[in-house]
């Protein structure tokens, strides 16, 4: 489990997380969603360490990560594909791929041959360079890099912004085989409720740096959730 506690953040002197809580069980899809702005991507940086939090906790499998540093919370088991990708532009496809598996041992240089299962179009592009990829491209090759380091949880800033049509199918297609493997945990941060829907199984929807609404399937309230989400 990922339990994240009462957890509050600020910049300056703004107020930009209020006691948020969710929890993120290993096999399960957690939706967050809000509109830009309300503190999603603070949150996952927070739980990443990139950020720190003022107060509240973090957990992973019940060991209190707060104080961490974020490689100590990859080692632990966590993985993060953040908004915009970071792909490191100079360096091949096959570079960036073995750049995911830097918290394994020295000897673990093979790239396991599922995640080209999962991402067929990268077999294809193993000597091209990041930065001469689409953003589609780019995209899926940062989640495939995130997943070689074989982690519990991972957490997905808004991977479906800018990518076209096809390549969000590919994205969902993924993210519902991962999630049917039952042995990883999904934060899926998004602004588009229909795609969320089709894949979560909880939601959580913040608005301003916090909890506005949350529930799984069946309490949550689409339209309630639209109206947090309609600018």
């Amino acid at each position: 489990m990922l339990e994240i506690k009462s957890i509050n953040q600020f910049y300056g002197g703004s107020h930009t997380l209020r006691d948020v809580t969710l929890r993120l069980a290993q096999g399960e899809c957690l939706a967050l969603l809000g509109r830009n702005g309300v503190g999603k991507t603070t949150l996952l940086k927070c739980l990443m360490g990139v950020l720190p939090i003022r107060s509240g906790s973090i957990q992973l499998d019940g060991e209190d990560i707060s104080q961490r540093a974020p490689h100590q919370r990859v080692a632990r088991g966590m993985s993060y594909v953040p908004q915009g990708r970071d792909i490191f532009g100079r360096l091949t496809v096959e570079e960036n791929l073995l750049m995911g598996m830097a918290s394994k041992p020295a000897a673990a240089t093979r790239i396991k041959d599922e995640i080209y299962e999962l991402f067929p179009v990268l077999r294809t592009m193993l000597n091209r360079r990041g930065g001469d990829l689409s953003g589609g491209q780019q995209q899926q090759l940062a989640i495939a890099r995130a997943l070689l380091s074989e982690p519990k949880y991972i957490i997905l800033d808004e991977p479906t912004e800018g990518i076209q049509p096809s390549i969000i199918k590919d994205i969902g297609r993924v993210i519902h085989m991962l999630r049917e493997r039952g042995d990883i945990g999904i934060l899926l941060c998004e602004q588009y409720f229909d795609f969320a829907r089709e894949l979560a199984d909880q939601f959580v929807v913040l608005n301003r740096g916090e909890v506005v609404a949350s529930g799984d399937r069946s309490q949550i309230d689409s339209d309630d959730v639209r109206r947090h989400l309609s600018v």
